[in-house]
């Protein structure tokens, strides 16, 4: 069934579940419930975690040293479960995908779909990372990371599989690949300041602490390789390694940003694509809704709805980016 309704569907409710995982994620390490199961892939050794006052019990002898915390262990928990439905959602669409190209009864794009299997089987070795070593860091940086790529990918699947008209610009194909660059690094840091509890670090706007360029610590600050086994839940940098990374992402901030603007209007004066046009009305829009949602975590000290929502517009972000690329690079399946 060669791009039929049943796969459309699919991928669309795919790419709403990756989102959602994606916002979820971020609110389970704003609320400090990351480790809020201390075991994996269960919960204090249930599957689910048991609401009896015995059980309970029973649970907390296992983990004598972590208290359970039930509205801390159920948002991890429903954060697994609303990966591991993702998780079976891609393995569905990757198996039909290659079972077509075995069968060769159509052109359903496979590529995708197999980076996305094993994007999805890494992505669940970080989830337990993360729990297992504590918070570790680069683990809960690269577990953001995968996430925002899963739901990326699959929305630039989704692309592939639309009836939407593509042509081949060569020249915006390498302003957009740049820009998928500068945004990932720019995504990345802003993981690295979640992962280590930098996000206000820097008072004030657009001056960090009183200074328009703080002490800075990079050589500390970017340190990957953290020594394994301590718990890094509320970090353990010093403050000024802490407004080291914040500024840095502040300066990787206003780099993307203007990227950004200068590619919103490339897209813009694409006065023959009318799709294109759209797009470049919709990333300017974006961009200046993440600037301000970034602005006032910053002068709020991260409102827990705002805070999700910037991390989830910057996966928004990096999925019409990488679009965008199926729509220059005529590789649109035009189906319907």
């Amino acid at each position: 069934m060669r791009n039929s309704f049943y796969v459309n569907t699919l991928v669309s409710i795919a790419v709403l579940l990756a989102l959602a995982v994606v916002a979820l994620g971020a609110y389970t390490r704003l609320t400090n419930a990351g480790l809020g199961c201390p075991d994996w892939p269960g919960c204090y050794g249930h599957i689910v975690l048991p609401s009896s006052q015995p059980s309970l019990q029973l649970a907390q002898k296992a983990y004598p040293d972590i208290p359970i915390e039930s509205a801390k262990a159920w948002t991890e928990m429903i954060h697994r479960y609303l990966a591991g439905s993702l998780a079976i959602l891609i393995f569905i669409l990757g198996v039909n995908a290659l079972r077509h190209k075995r069968l060769q009864k159509d052109t359903l794009p496979w590529g995708i779909p197999c980076v996305l299997m094993a994007l999805v089987i890494f992505q669940a070795l970080l989830g337990m990372w993360t729990v297992t070593l504590k918070l570790l860091p680069v683990v809960v940086m690269t577990h953001l990371l995968g996430g925002i790529l899963i739901f990326s990918l699959l929305s630039k699947y989704r692309i592939q599989l639309s009836t939407l008209p593509s042509i081949t610009d060569r020249g915006m194909q390498r302003w957009l690949r740049l820009g998928v660059v500068i945004l990932f690094c720019q995504i990345a840091l802003g993981g690295w300041v979640s992962a280590n509890y930098a996000g206000i670090s820097c008072i004030g706007f657009p001056q960090c602490n009183g200074s328009w360029w703080p002490p800075l610590h990079l050589g500390n600050g970017f340190n990957l390789f953290t020594p394994v086994g301590a718990n890094y839940q509320g970090g353990l940098m010093e403050h000024e390694l802490r407004a080291t990374i914040q500024f840095i992402h502040r300066l990787g901030a206003l780099i993307t940003a203007s990227y950004l603007v200068f590619l919103s209007v490339l897209l813009l004066r694409q006065k023959r694509q009318r799709s294109l046009q759209t797009a470049g009305g919709i990333l300017l829009i974006l961009l200046t809704a993440q600037v301000v949602l970034g602005i006032i975590n910053v002068l709020y000290f991260l409102p827990l709805p705002v805070a999700v929502g910037h991390n989830a517009v910057a996966a928004i972000l990096m999925a019409m980016l990488l679009s965008l690329l199926v729509l220059v690079s005529g590789r649109s399946q035009n189906a319907a």
